[in-house]
Formats: structure tokens, C-alpha cells, sequence
């Protein structure tokens, strides 16, 4: 039986949880914008600073569905595990399994955010990651993407990581 503790605490929790999940999915842009005077702002700056032409890079349409896939996996993950969580009939082991795997997504998705801001900062490309336990794919938008990056690419992936991960790097136009 269960206890006014227990629900409260997992209620509680369960409430965290879901607004953690739904931190993680949120577009870094909302983030980083107050009311949408950081877009402005840092524009103004950039054309003040620079009397170079400014050029909008929209995100690829094979970045976006790709994106989009993942996603909506994650989310019929989620769910799937809150049946789980939340059905009387299930075990307490099931229970923590589900929520360890809950978790687990929550990292592997954080984990591919930081690898595609990475890959943006040090090579200045586009691009998606997709983690699969040790194997990481990596799309990039390029009109061509050279041996000697792609492998450069795999190397600063590789770097995050103390086990041997395959890592394949696909470009994309």
C-alpha cells in the first residue's frame, strides 16, 4: 500500500521529471532569447562591429527531419516507460528499470546536444548526432566534407569518450 510520503514524493518527482524532459527538448534559441532582444542586439553588434554582409544559415531540411525522427522516438520512449511507471500491476523492479532507462535517454539525448554544439564551434558545420549505445552517426551539411575532416570530426568525438565508440560521419547537401 502506499503512503501519503510515497505519492507525494512521487508525484513530486514525476513532476520534475517531466519538466527536466521537457528542458532537454527545448530549442536552445528559446533559451538564450529574452522576449527576442538577444536575436536583435546581437545582430545590431554584429553589423556594427563588422561592415561585412550578414548571411541568415537556415538549418538543413535533412537536419530538421532527422531531428524531428529522433524526437518523436524519444518521446514514444518516453511514454512507453511512464506506462510503466505508472501501471499499479508492475513490478518495483520494472519500475526502477524504466526509470534507469528514463534516465538513460535524458543523458544520451544532453550528450548529443553538446557533441553537435561542439562540432559547430570547432569545424563551424551543421550538424545532427545520433547515439546507439557505442555507435555514434554523425550527419553533417556540406557541400563536400574531405577525408582529412571527417576524420578530424571522428577524432574530437572520440576524444568525449573513454571507450571505443564507432563513430561514422556522413555529409548531406
Amino acid at each position: 500500500m502506499i503512503n501519503k510520503k510515497s505519492l507525494w514524493f512521487l508525484t513530486l518527482f514525476s513532476l520534475i521529471l517531466v519538466l527536466s524532459v521537457y528542458y532537454v527538448t527545448m530549442p536552445t534559441e528559446l533559451l538564450l532569447t529574452s522576449n527576442g532582444k538577444y536575436n536583435t542586439d546581437t545582430q545590431e553588434k554584429k553589423k556594427e562591429n563588422k561592415n561585412e554582409a550578414t548571411v541568415s544559415i537556415e538549418e538543413s531540411e535533412i537536419l530538421t527531419s532527422l531531428r524531428v525522427e529522433a524526437d518523436e522516438q524519444m518521446v514514444q520512449e518516453i511514454n512507453e516507460l511512464k506506462e510503466i511507471l505508472t501501471n499499479s500491476e508492475s513490478t518495483t523492479e520494472e519500475k526502477n528499470q524504466a526509470f534507469e532507462k528514463m534516465k538513460n535517454l535524458n543523458v544520451v539525448r544532453g550528450e548529443e546536444e553538446t557533441l553537435e554544439k561542439n562540432i559547430k564551434s570547432e569545424f563551424d558545420l551543421e550538424a545532427f548526432v545520433k547515439i546507439d549505445g557505442d555507435q555514434i552517426r554523425v550527419v553533417v551539411v556540406a557541400d563536400k566534407l574531405d577525408n582529412k575532416q571527417a576524420n578530424n570530426i571522428m577524432r574530437s568525438i572520440q576524444k568525449n569518450y573513454d571507450t571505443k565508440k564507432y563513430i561514422s560521419v556522413k555529409y548531406q547537401k
